[in-house]
């Protein structure tokens, strides 16, 4: 690693810590030690713990398919997970399982479900590239939506009005049970990544290349999936659908650090974190005493960056630079 790219680690690694010790001072209530401890602080942490597992997801999807328009977001997890709580609100589910809402446990499922179908279309047959499985989550999304707004139409106007909120994405929270009940998640597709860092370079680079230097394609690819799906599904989970957190933040790191994934994917989980705490930070102070959701904070910067990576990819020689 040369000079300059160990200085953009250490300042990200400096803005992370900065990041977390000044956002649970931030927000409408007075301070307080209960506050902070028992309100603020769980949701920092669960912030910073959901973007950099969004972010590193967003990472891998994007070598994987090697198309920077890959994300939890684009391959349909959003609309399974959304659909999976829709159908958990209309069915009235009250149980719970280990303390996790059947809601949440739902969520998981679908997006769980939504990323299998995929994968599952893109390796049945062969010959079916990365390309294929993009589309597959495409079509995917736009199904899910779709039976999402019929399951919200059949539904009483409190449970409409539930869903509705439950997909803009939130991270309030009392106490550390959804931050511990993220953590195995986040660790495990976090270790996994870190640990297949080679791998993802070559994968990026193209299957046969990838083969020629020892790759088990196959199986590397969908360890790497299953990985990356229960970091996802995960956060999902305890957070709701939180869009475009693993587009935006991977092409920040990617222009800050390049796209060697040893270095990417520590600038990414951190970008990644960092980049939620700051859009949480900003949903709770904007018009407070009211909080504008995190997933509506984070669609705002959102949009305008999906509209111009596609433009960038128009560019030759601009599909993972």
């Amino acid at each position: 690693m040369n000079a300059r790219r160990r200085w953009v680690l250490a300042a990200m690694a400096a803005a992370g810590v900065v990041a977390l010790a000044l956002a649970p001072l931030v927000g409408a209530a007075p301070l307080g030690s209960t506050v902070v401890r028992e309100i603020r602080l769980p949701r920092v942490l669960l912030a910073f713990l959901a973007g950099a597992g969004l972010s590193l997801a967003g990472m891998t999807f994007q070598a994987l398919f090697r198309n920077p328009l890959a994300s939890p977001f684009t391959l349909g997890v959003s609309s399974g997970a959304a659909l999976g709580a829709a159908l958990a609100i209309r069915l009235g589910l009250t149980f719970s399982v280990l303390g996790i809402s059947g809601i949440s446990l739902s969520a998981f499922g679908g997006a769980l479900g939504a990323l299998l179908l995929v994968y599952g279309i893109g390796t049945a047959r062969r010959g079916l590239g990365p390309a294929v499985m993009l589309l597959a989550g495409v079509a995917a999304s736009y199904f899910f939506s779709s039976v999402l707004l019929l399951v919200q139409n059949l539904s009483g106007f409190s449970d409409s009005l539930r869903i509705v909120r439950w997909l803009m994405g939130g991270l309030e929270t009392v106490g550390y049970g959804p931050v511990i009940d993220l953590l195995p998640f986040a660790v495990f597709g976090v270790a996994v990544v870190f640990l297949h860092a080679r791998e993802l370079n070559l994968l990026s680079l193209g299957d046969e290349l990838a083969v020629s230097r020892g790759v088990r394609v196959a199986r590397v690819r969908a360890v790497l999936f299953v990985a990356a799906t229960l970091m996802v599904g995960g956060v999902v989970a305890v957070c709701g659908p939180i869009g475009f957190v693993g587009m935006v933040a991977p092409h920040i790191a990617r222009l800050l650090i390049g796209s060697e994934h040893r270095h990417l994917t520590p600038a990414s989980f951190l970008m990644g974190g960092i980049f939620l705490v700051v859009c949480d930070a900003i949903g709770r102070t904007v018009i407070a005493p009211a909080e504008i959701p995190v997933g509506v904070v984070t669609a705002l910067p959102g949009g305008p960056f999906f509209v111009w990576l596609l433009l960038r990819r128009s560019s030759p020689g601009h599909l993972m630079s």
